[in-house]
């Protein structure tokens, strides 16, 4: 499950060691950019800081534009990169859920271990409550699993959705990144924040 596909060249080994020192340089380069911070997490959702909206859109587009320009180069097959099988309902439900406990914890599960690594208590709180989440969704799934299978759409891609091209989904997303910049700007200077 590392992040190279095992062969006669890279052992599996090989392949978690690779894992894990990626994994140790993505906290590193969270904690730097102050993404342990409840407080600037929080920010995007309250206008007064929205770099953790930048950063995403930012890491977005690069894939996109990475994946487009392999695809054309024929360097990648992008038949062969795995999407997730979608569930419509569920989607939207667990998208409610995850951005109203972001909203109150001020942390995603990524950033919320990254915190806690550096000995943050609320983040430590958030994951207990994200492995009480985890248990009560476990115990409790004969009674949602109608819900949470319901609206089966298979693995559909945005640009097979929507019948448009790979490159003209990719203009799209940049012009709407563009758009949420210019708004993230706006916001920072409407709702300024104090110093966290």
């Amino acid at each position: 499950m590392g992040p190279l596909i095992v062969n006669e060249y890279i052992s599996a080994n090989t392949d978690l060691f690779l894992a894990f020192i990626i994994g140790i340089a993505f906290g590193f380069v969270l904690e730097s950019s102050g993404f342990s911070s409840s407080r600037k997490l929080a920010g995007v959702f309250y206008g007064y800081d929205t770099v953790v909206l930048k950063v995403f859109f930012t890491g977005a587009i690069t894939a996109m534009l990475g994946l487009l320009f392999f695809s054309l180069f024929g360097w990648i097959n992008l038949n062969l990169v795995y999407v997730n099988e979608t569930y419509l309902w569920s989607t939207l439900v667990g998208g409610v859920v995850m951005g109203a406990g972001f909203i109150m914890g001020g942390f995603c599960p990524g950033t919320s271990f990254c915190a806690a690594s550096i000995g943050k208590i609320d983040a430590l709180v958030f994951i207990g409550g994200l492995f009480i989440g985890i248990v009560v969704f476990t115990e409790g799934y004969p009674l949602w699993e109608g819900l949470y299978k319901a609206e089966y759409m298979g693995s559909p891609k945005i640009s097979e959705f929507f019948g448009i091209s790979g490159g003209a989904t990719v203009l799209i997303v940049i012009l709407a990144a563009a758009g949420m910049f210019w708004a993230g700007e706006w916001a920072e200077k409407k709702f300024p924040g104090k110093e966290y």
